[in-house]
Formats: structure tokens, C-alpha cells, sequence
């Protein structure tokens, strides 16, 4: 039930990508690149869906904010490698741009800023919930998914970006098994499940499909009983997000 009223608080655009995306550009931080960065594991999942091409761009800075970035330059596709402008932006903030009031009303403004500037161009924009601390970080604190949530809430709402729920998938998948290891063991990170789960809940957020059934396991470094697992969870935490906002339109 918590895990539902959290929900409530949620803003997600009801919106599924109409065509297919062919450029796709993270930018975060280490949230995003650990494990050979989470972009490595959309693309091919991607792929493998489609059955065609698709490129994904990462621009990370360790530690960083999502102010950090120079958006500007990060929007003229000749700076990315590419031929074209970029069809999906995700965002990804910094795991304190939660913590405090100022630090989510800044992110809130830099997220409505960035969009802004994207869309104009004709690119959708998607943010990327992050997860909360384990006991494992000294900032670690009970229900800081709350504050996640809230915060991205906003931001999505003010910007009109979709949000991926990773952070709630990750709640899903600790509830239903609590001894799987989601986190580093700095308790910050994502761990190698993490980041494929992440990857998962992008793809159901892109493709309004379930990731169940996917092959793709990191080059055998997923086993199948864990693949399928977190598939199922991404897709929980999409259809549970879908469901919630209707009810509450």
C-alpha cells in the first residue's frame, strides 16, 4: 500500500513514443556509466525489439548535476558523432538534486530549462529516476524514494517529460526479493543487475512494451533466471505507474 499512495504522487506523461527513436542521448552521471554504462544495455535491447538500427549517446560527468552539462552543445549533433539531431533526450540528475528543497527546486529549473530547449528542436525529453541510497551510504535515510519521487514529479510535470520510474523498480524488486544486489557495495551505484533493470525500465518506457522475453543478458553475464526476474519487475513498475496516472486523471 505504500508503495501505491507513492505512486499517486507520480507525473508521467501518458504518452508512448509514436515512431521508433533512432537517436538516443543519456546524460547523467555514474548512475548512468557504471557497468559499462547503461546505454550499452538499451541499445540492444533496442535493437533486438525493433529489429533495426538504433544509436545511443552518453554524456556523463562523475558526481555531476544535471546543470553541469552544457546542454547547448549537447543538442548540435555534430558534437555527439552524428548526422542528425537526436530524437529522445534523457536526463538524469544528481542523487543529492533530491535531498534539499533548493537542490530540487534547481533541478526542477534546469530540467524545464534543458526540455525547453530540446523540444524546440524536436526532441522529446525523458527523465531518468534514480534510486535511493542503502544503509551501505552515509547519506542513506528511510524513504528517500519519497523525496525521488516528489522531485521528479515536478520536474516532469513543469517540463512535460516523461519520467522513467527506475527508482520504483527498484523498490519492486527489493520487496519481492530482498537479498538481491541491485547496488554496489558503496550503496550508491548500481550494480550490474542494477543497470540491466535500469535498462529494462527504459525500454518499457520507450516502446510501451514489456521487456519480457528479450534474449539480450549482457553477453551471457545476466543468467536467465535473473533476466527474467528483472524484466518482469521494469514491467511492473511501468504498468503500475500507467494505471495509477489514469485513475488519477
Amino acid at each position: 500500500m505504500k508503495l501505491l499512495r507513492l505512486l499517486a504522487v507520480l507525473f508521467f506523461a501518458l504518452q508512448i513514443f509514436s515512431a521508433q527513436p533512432k537517436n538516443i542521448l543519456f546524460v547523467g552521471n555514474s548512475y548512468l556509466y557504471y557497468n559499462n554504462s547503461v546505454h550499452n544495455y538499451v541499445e540492444p535491447m533496442l535493437r533486438e525489439f525493433y529489429g533495426s538500427e538504433i544509436e545511443t549517446k552518453l554524456s556523463a560527468i562523475g558526481g555531476s548535476k544535471l546543470y553541469h552539462h552544457n546542454i547547448d552543445h549537447l543538442l548540435n549533433p555534430e558534437n555527439l558523432n552524428l548526422n542528425q539531431q537526436i530524437d529522445v533526450l534523457i536526463m538524469q540528475g544528481g542523487s543529492t538534486e533530491v535531498i534539499s528543497a533548493t537542490n530540487q527546486k534547481k533541478f526542477v529549473q534546469t530540467v524545464k530549462e534543458y526540455s525547453a530547449k530540446a523540444q524546440k528542436l524536436g526532441v522529446k525529453t525523458a527523465l531518468y529516476m534514480t534510486h535511493a541510497f542503502t544503509e551501505a551510504d552515509s547519506r542513506f535515510e528511510p524513504n528517500l524514494i519519497r523525496k525521488i519521487a516528489q522531485t521528479y514529479y515536478a520536474a516532469g510535470k513543469e517540463s512535460n517529460s516523461i519520467v522513467i520510474p527506475v527508482g520504483l523498480a527498484y523498490e519492486i524488486a527489493y520487496k519481492e526479493r530482498e537479498n538481491i544486489k541491485l547496488h554496489h557495495v558503496d550503496g550508491t551505484h548500481p550494480s550490474q543487475l542494477g543497470t540491466y533493470l535500469g535498462a529494462a525500465t527504459v525500454f518499457a518506457t520507450i516502446t510501451g512494451k514489456s521487456p519480457e522475453g528479450l534474449v539480450f543478458d549482457y553477453y551471457g553475464a545476466i543468467k536467465e533466471e535473473e533476466r527474467i526476474f528483472l524484466q518482469e519487475t521494469a514491467w511492473k513498475a511501468y504498468r503500475t505507474w500507467q494505471r495509477r496516472v489514469k485513475l488519477d486523471k
